[in-house]
C-alpha cells in the first residue's frame, strides 16, 4: 500500500533533486551522498580501530570473525554487462587471487582489530544474562561446542539472553556483536550510515534518528493501560505503587512488566528498521527511594511508595541489548524526588517541590545525588560507547519554576557531571536539558563556553488545548497526503531547530509524536477529557483505517521527521489495553511500521518539507569547537557565571523573602547508594548456560576521588511532606539546617 516510500536496500535511496543542503540547509549528510568519507570519519577514539564496513550486504551473513568489506551499498549492475563474455584466463586469475587474500583477510583483520578469538572446543556451554546466550558458530545457530564472540547481519539467528531465537532482519548493513566472555565489547553498527558504537559520532553529520522507551521503567497510564485498569483511582505510579502494595503484588507485576515489555528483539527491529538511538526514561527510585519524606497535615510520615531499586537491572540489561545492536543510548531521569512538573510521568501528579516552594531546595539537593550517581556509572569505559547522552531532568516546568532557578541548576549540574567526567570530547555523555516549555530561542547564548551540553526540546501538536479537527485522510497520495498539517510540523519546527543550533548549540527532539490530535486512552490522564473537535474512537483503534489515513500519518510523521532533523519519537510501544487493542495507536512507531504508517527507513524522510514548499533556517552543520568537546569547552563564559554560578539560587518560587533563609535543606551526611553490575536471572534455556566475563565489569564509580557523601535529613529536624509542601506554612525558625 506504501510502495512509493518503501526502499529497496539494495539499490541506492531515492532522493530529490540534489542541492548542496538539505531542506533546511543541513549538508546532506553521508547516507543522502553515499560518502563513504562521511560515513567513517577520520576523527575517532585512538581505540577505534575496528576496520570499516563490515559485514557485507549478504542476505545471510553471521560468522565467528566479521569480514571486511566495502561501506557502500554494492554498485548496481549496468545493463550492458548482461551477456557479456566471461572473463580471461588472466582476468580469473587475478579474481582468484584477490578471493584468497579477501577470504585470508576476512578471518585474520578482525582478530587483530575486535580481539575476537576462537576458543577451543569444550563441552561447556555458554551464555550469560549480559551477552546474548549461547555462542553461535559460522552461520549463526546455537552451538554448545564453543565460547567466543559472535555476530551476525541480515538473515542470522540471533540467541537472546534468555537462549530463546529469532531471525535478524536488517537490510541496511547493521550488524550484532555479542562476546559471553567481553559483555562490553562495542564494535556494533546498526546500519552503514551511522558510526560503529567504537566510531566517533560527529554531531552535524550524523544524525540522530531515535525512539523512546516510555512506559517501561516509568509508568504511564496511556502507555500501559493494562495495569491501570485494574485500579480506577490510580492516575499515576505513586497512586498505582501504593495500591498494589495494599494488595501484595507490587514487586510481582513490576517485575514481570520490566521483564517483559521490552524484549531483545525489540532493540533488534529498531536497529533493522534504520534507527540508531534509544531515549530511556528511567525514575530515580531505580537508584533508592526514602522511607521518610517528612511530616504530612495530620502530622504524621511516610516513605515513597516506588519499588525501591528492581528496575535497575533491567536497565543494565537493556545497556547490554543496545550494544549488542549497534543503538546509542539517552539515559534520561525522567522523575525526580517532589515533581518537577505535577505531571503523571514524573512520579506523582499535582504539586511542583523541585526548586518551588519551602522544600525546593532540599529536593534539588536530593535530585543532584541522584544524578552524581548515575553519571558516576555510566561514565564508565564500559559504558562511555553506548550511553552518550545524559538528560538531567525531564520537562522541569519552567513557568512555575522561574528561569533564574532552573539556570542555575543546570549550571551546577553541569559542573558536578563534568567533576566527575572531566573535560573534552569522549570524557562522558553529553548533558541534556530540556527546554522547560519555554521555546527554543529563549535558551540562545545559555552557558557559552560550557563541555557538550545539549538543548532538548518536545514539540507537540495534541497538547495545546486545540480541536485540531484539520483532516489528515486527504488523499493516498504521498505528494499531498496528510491535509495541512505536514506543513504545519516543517513549518512551525524546523526553522526553530536551525536556529537554535546556530544560537545555542546541539539540537535535538528528545519526544515527538504522530498525535496531531489528543485521542488515546489515558493520554490526557486516567480522568482526562480531549479537546479534539472530532470523534476519538477511529483514533483509538488503528484497525479502522483506510489508506488515505495511513498515507495521511505517514506524511506527517516524514514532515516531522525532516523538519526535527535529530529526533527520538514518543514512543517505540503502546501496550495493549485491558481489551487488547493499542488505544493511542499514533503514539506507537513498531504499530506504525507493522501497519504501514511509519517509514521502514527513516532516510526517507530527507525532502518531505521542500516538498510542501517549506524551507527554513540555514545551519551549515559545523558547530563551535566548546560545543562539541573541542577548544574551550569547560571555560564557561563569565557573565553566565555570574548569572548562575551560585548555588543555591538566591530566590526560590513561592517561598516568601522572609522565609528565604529558613528554608529547610538537607546535610550531606548519608551513605551514598553505588549502582553495580547486575542483570536479571536468565530464564529459559539460558539458565542451565553461563559463563564468567573475563573483563573488568566496573564497580560502579567512575571517579575515584569523588568521595562526598549523600545528602540526608538533618538528625532532630522535622521537615514538612517533601512531595506535598506547597500546603505547608514557611517556617518561622531555624532548624540547624546544615
Amino acid at each position: 500500500m506504501m510502495q512509493e516510500l518503501q526502499h529497496d536496500a539494495s539499490a541506492p535511496l531515492p532522493l530529490p533533486p540534489y542541492s548542496p543542503y538539505s531542506d533546511f540547509h543541513l549538508p546532506r549528510p553521508a547516507y543522502a551522498t553515499h560518502d563513504s568519507a562521511l560515513l567513517n570519519p577520520t576523527t575517532t577514539e585512538p581505540y577505534h580501530d575496528d576496520p570499516e564496513g563490515y559485514p557485507p550486504p549478504s542476505a545471510n551473513n553471521s560468522t565467528t570473525f566479521l569480514p571486511i568489506s566495502s561501506s557502500k551499498a554494492p554498485e548496481p549492475i549496468s545493463p550492458s554487462s548482461y551477456g557479456a563474455a566471461g572473463p580471461s584466463k588472466t582476468r580469473r586469475f587475478v579474481i582468484c587471487a584477490v578471493l584468497v587474500v579477501v577470504i585470508l583477510a576476512a578471518v585474520m583483520v578482525p582478530i587483530y582489530f575486535l580481539d575476537i578469538k576462537k576458543h577451543n572446543n569444550s563441552a561447556t556451554t555458554s551464555g550469560s544474562s549480559t551477552s546474548g546466550g549461547p555462542s553461535s558458530d559460522g552461520d549463526g545457530t546455537s552451538s554448545q561446542s564453543h565460547v567466543g564472540a559472535v555476530t551476525g547481519g541480515d538473515g542470522s539467528t540471533v540467541v537472546t539472553t534468555d537462549g530463546d531465537t529469532f531471525i535478524y532482519n536488517n537490510p541496511f548493513g547493521g550488524y550484532w556483536i555479542a562476546d559471553p566472555e567481553n559483555p562490553f565489547a562495542s564494535g556494533a553498527r546498526p546500519n552503514s550510515w551511522t558510526p560503529a558504537l567504537n566510531e566517533s559520532w560527529t554531531w552535524g553529520v550524523d544524525r540522530v534518528h531515535g525512539v523512546n522507551l516510555g512506559g517501561w521503567m516509568v509508568l504511564e497510564p496511556f502507555i500501559t493501560p493494562a495495569l491501570f485498569q485494574p485500579y480506577p483511582s490510580a492516575g499515576d505510579e505513586w497512586d498505582l505503587s501504593t495500591l498494589m502494595r495494599a494488595d501484595g503484588t507490587l514487586e510481582a507485576k513490576l517485575e514481570e512488566h520490566y521483564a517483559k515489555f521490552i524484549s531483545e528483539q525489540d532493540i533488534a527491529q529498531m536497529a533493522g528498521a534504520g534507527l540508531n538511538w534509544v531515549r530511556l526514561p528511567i525514575p530515580f527510585w531505580a537508584v533508592s527511594t526514602w522511607s521518610d519524606i517528612g511530616m504530612q497535615g495530620d502530622g504524621t510520615s511516610e516513605g515513597e511508595p516506588f519499588l525501591e531499586g528492581v528496575a535497575w537491572k533491567y536497565i543494565v540489561r537493556f545497556l547490554g541489548w543496545a550494544r549488542k545492536y549497534g543503538i546509542r543510548v539517552n539515559i534520561d531521569l525522567h522523575t525526580v524526588p517532589g515533581s518537577q512538573n505535577g505531571y503523571n510521568h514524573s512520579g506523582k501528579r499535582g504539586q511542583i517541590n523541585f526548586l518551588n516552594g519551602i522544600m525546593g531546595i532540599a529536593n534539588a539537593q536530593r535530585t543532584l545525588d541522584y544524578i552524581r550517581i548515575i553519571a558516576e556509572f555510566i561514565s564508565q569505559p564500559e559504558y562511555q560507547d553506548v550511553v552518550g547522552m545524559f538528560g538531567v531532568v525531564n520537562e522541569a516546568l519552567l513557568s512555575a519554576i522561574g528561569r533564574p532557578q532552573l539556570s542555575a541548576f543546570y549550571y551546577e549540574v553541569h559542573n558536578t557531571i563534568r567533576s566527575i567526567t572531566g573535560f573534552g570530547e569522549g570524557k562522558g555523555p553529553y548533558i541534556s536539558m530540556h527546554d522547560g516549555f519555554d521555546g527554543l530561542q529563549s535558551w540562545a547564548g545559555f552557558l557559552t563556553g560550557s563541555d557538550r551540553i545539549i538543548l532538548d526540546t518536545h514539540p507537540y501538536f495534541s497538547f495545546r488545548g486545540q480541536p485540531n479537527d484539520q483532516p489528515i485522510a486527504t488523499s493516498e497520495d504521498p505528494a499531498t497526503a496528510g491535509g495541512s498539517w505536514p506543513g504545519s510540523a516543517c513549518s512551525g519546527w524546523g526553522p526553530g531547530m536551525n536556529t537554535s543550533r546556530q544560537a545555542f548549540g546541539v539540537t535535538v527532539a528528545g519526544e515527538f509524536s504522530n498525535g496531531y490530535n489528543d485521542c488515546g486512552l489515558y493520554l490526557t490522564g486516567v480522568n482526562g477529557s480531549q479537546s479534539y473537535g472530532g470523534d476519538c474512537s477511529l483514533w483509538e483503534d488503528s484497525s479502522t483505517w483506510n489508506a488515505s489515513v495511513k498515507v495521511g500519518v505517514m506524511q506527517f510523521a516524514l514532515a516531522s521527521m525532516d523538519a526535527l532533523g535529530d529526533w527520538f519519537f514518543w514512543t517505540w510501544k503502546i501496550g495493549n489495553a485491558a481489551d487488547g487493542v493499542v488505544r493511542s495507536p499514533l503514539w506507537s512507531y513498531q504499530l506504525g511500521l507493522e501497519g504501514g504508517w511509519m517509514p521502514t527507513d527513516p532516510r526517507s524522510a530527507l525532502g518531505k518539507c521542500e516538498e510542501v514548499g517549506v524551507t527554513g533556517t540555514s545551519f551549515d552543520g559545523t558547530f563551535s569547537a566548546w560545543q562539541t568537546g573541542g577548544a574551550g569547552a569547560g571555560t564557561i563564559d563569565a557573565s553566565e557565571t555570574a548569572a548562575y554560578g551560585t548555588w543555591p539560587p538566591a530566590t526560590i518560587s513561592n517561598v516568601p523573602a522572609t522565609a528565604l533563609t529558613l528554608m529547610p535543606t538537607y546535610t550531606a551526611t548519608g551513605i551514598v547508594p553505588t549502582l553495580t553490575y547486575i542483570t536479571p536471572t536468565p530464564t529459559g534455556s539460558a539458565t542451565t548456560a553461563t559463563v564468567t566475563a573475563t573483563v573488568s565489569i566496573g564497580n560502579g564509580w567512575f571517579d575515584s576521588a569523588d568521595t562526598a557523601q549523600a545528602m540526608t535529613a538533618v538528625a532532630g529536624c522535622t521537615y514538612p511532606d517533601a512531595w506535598r509542601a506547597l500546603d505547608s506554612a514557611a517556617p518561622t525558625a531555624v532548624c540547624n539546617w546544615a
